[in-house]
């Protein structure tokens, strides 16, 4: 089939491989070249290195809504199909009618759940040990277009964002020729997503990395593991920003008739026990903090932190 292929970050490279090996990609789109990193050199984005080296041509407009040049040269290839994989805009309505077999679309969610731009961050944070990828027609709405195939892939406990993300980039390429084959054979029926039942994954914000420390220890270990590199987990301490790099669950003792009474360790208050540091965290939880990385410092271990900063039980973080 004759494809145009719409795609940006690393997510998207290994389905423009596999198109690119099963298909006629006679065009790549992605976003222009933008400074990034301290230097603020400019970066070309990962899909439109590998659409380079696999000398496929390559599209970067600014804008694709009210673009005439751009929209005459994607009516003259006459595409069977649009695939779009983590573009970064909307796909405008005339970009939606082209094509015979519509714009396809891979999202890292089992859709309705974690519609948005940051589905694989926001299922770790949020607890979950199942998502998954989805093959969907788009339509005007946020990923609310007809699921065409989906495939479940477990979240394991010490998951981050940056480890699931290839899995589920890999099983999404395989799932994507999957969708094109069925849709050539014509042995593929759209189905409807379930409105009620929709989550949302919005755009991950600065904030969404401050600990809120009324959490259970539970959920901010999911928090942290969901939102690596970025945001990140942070907290204050005397008066500075803390950020907490790794962290265990820690079980508290529990408290037995006739035993000895250990005082309860509260949201944000610290404890030193045998050379650990402990946070006290909602519903009478705590997590270990192991590494952690002071306002303008390097990481280090929980120990070096104890010792250099003469941490005590009974300070606080996040106050």
């Amino acid at each position: 089939m004759r494809l145009v292929f719409c795609g940006t970050p690393q997510f998207a490279v290994p389905t423009l491989e596999a198109l690119a090996g099963a298909h006629e990609v006679a065009l790549v789109v992605t976003q222009p070249d933008r400074p990034r990193g301290r230097g603020m050199e400019v970066a070309l984005p990962p899909v439109k290195k590998k659409a380079l080296e696999l000398k496929l041509p390559v599209a970067q407009p600014e804008k694709i809504k009210n673009n005439d040049e751009f929209r005459a040269a994607v009516e003259r290839i006459a595409p069977g199909a649009i695939i779009v994989v983590g573009y970064g805009r909307l796909i405008p309505r005339w970009m939606l009618d082209l094509p015979r077999h519509g714009n396809l679309n891979l999202h890292a969610s089992l859709l309705p759940k974690y519609r948005g731009a940051a589905p694989i961050q926001w299922a770790i944070a949020r607890g979950e040990s199942v998502t998954g990828n989805t093959i969907m027609r788009l339509d005007e709405g946020l990923d609310t277009g007809p699921i065409l195939l989906q495939r479940e892939e477990a979240i394991r406990p010490d998951d981050t964002a940056p480890t699931l993300s290839p899995r589920l980039a890999a099983m999404g390429a395989e799932l994507m020729l999957e969708a094109m084959l069925g849709l050539e054979q014509g042995g593929i029926t759209p189905r409807a997503q379930d409105n009620a039942q929709a989550t949302l994954a919005p755009i991950l914000k600065k904030e969404d990395g401050l600990i809120e420390w009324g959490r259970s220890a539970a959920e901010i270990r999911d928090r942290m593991r969901g939102f690596q590199p970025w945001p990140g987990a942070y907290t204050t301490f005397r008066g500075k920003t803390l950020n907490i790099t790794a962290a265990a669950v820690h079980a508290l003792p529990e408290r037995r008739p006739g035993g000895p009474i250990e005082p309860p360790l509260a949201p944000g208050f610290l404890r030193v026990e045998q050379g650990r540091l402990l946070a006290g965290c909602g519903g009478n939880t705590a997590l270990e903090l192991t590494e952690l990385q002071p306002e303008g410092k390097r990481r280090i271990s929980a120990r070096d932190f104890l010792n250099g900063y003469r941490v005590r039980s009974g300070d606080r973080v996040g106050s």
